[in-house]
């Protein structure tokens, strides 16, 4: 007794089938033997296309509402919500990342060395204002 694979048809063949399912010239028995499918799939694959092609013309061009269209700004208590919370987050990366301590110094010239993190954390928070000012008409 062999077992028989299960065929796997790409999404063009599928895609062919059921177009010539819809346009209703030859019956679904026909084309299911033309291209060696069982009638039920030709029936399941038609169904798919039709309920998937109104979706195809739901995007629509061209600016989105005014409160996300380019070039606009927030609200100024959406702009503080932001710059509150991204101040917590400094915060909460100060106490991850502390600062060197600048008492263990054995020399009396120069900074002293940083991560890397440490570096990018002074310098969102020394930049802030540069940083956030997508969200303000500056």
């Amino acid at each position: 007794m062999s077992e028989k694979s299960r065929k796997n048809f790409s999404s063009q063949f599928k895609a062919k089938v059921a177009m010539d399912a819809i346009r209703g010239v030859k019956t679904v028995n026909e084309i299911a033997q033309e291209f060696g499918v069982h009638p039920t799939q030709v029936g399941h694959w038609k169904k798919v296309l039709q309920e998937q092609v109104p979706g195809i013309f739901d995007t629509v061009r061209g600016p989105k509402s005014a409160d996300l269209s380019a070039g606009d700004c927030l609200e100024n208590t959406q702009s503080e919500l932001y710059r509150k919370r991204y101040r917590e987050l400094l915060h909460e990366a100060e106490i991850e990342c502390p600062a060197p301590d600048e008492t263990k110094r054995k020399g009396g010239r120069g900074k002293m060395a940083r991560s890397k993190s440490r570096n990018l954390l002074e310098r969102l928070r020394d930049f802030e204002n540069d940083t956030l000012r997508f969200m303000e008409n500056q």
